[in-house]
């Protein structure tokens, strides 16, 4: 069995005094959130912070104190494990890299539960939200 691991965020902003989540749309169709490989030598939230950068041009803050991981299958024989943070961004100007991502979208929350594709990604996001409330990051 391969065995795979990415890393990325919850990348939130505030538009008009609502916050907002970052959605990227993949080339192969699906919806969900920046995340990419994690090359040698780097720490998880170095991965994300660079993956996050080069999938849509967006510098980040990362905190590594809400730390979420999904496990899933993306191909037959491969494994694959993903660990979320959540990442402000005082800038909502995206530039998606044209070989991965197709578009990208702030959203609100209840819009991005409805548009994220997969269960497990929802689940991060409300797991997020509920961390960056609970710190005060954000308003409910």
């Amino acid at each position: 069995m391969i065995r795979e691991k990415s890393c990325g965020a919850v990348v939130y902003t505030e538009i008009n005094g609502e916050t907002h989540y970052l959605i990227v749309r993949m080339r192969k169709g699906h919806f969900g959130m920046a995340k990419g490989h994690v090359e040698e030598g780097e720490t998880e939230a170095q991965t994300a912070e660079r993956e996050i950068k080069e999938e849509t041009g967006l510098s980040v803050k990362v905190d590594t104190n809400f730390r979420r991981s999904i496990m899933y299958r993306p191909y037959a024989g491969c494994l694959k494990d993903v660990i979320f943070f959540v990442a402000h961004s005082s800038s909502t100007d995206t530039v998606p890299q044209q070989e991965e991502i197709s578009s990208i979208r702030w959203a609100t929350y209840d819009d991005a539960l409805n548009i994220l594709t997969y269960e497990n990604d929802k689940d991060v996001l409300k797991h997020a939200r509920e961390y960056l409330i609970r710190t005060g990051a954000i308003k409910k």
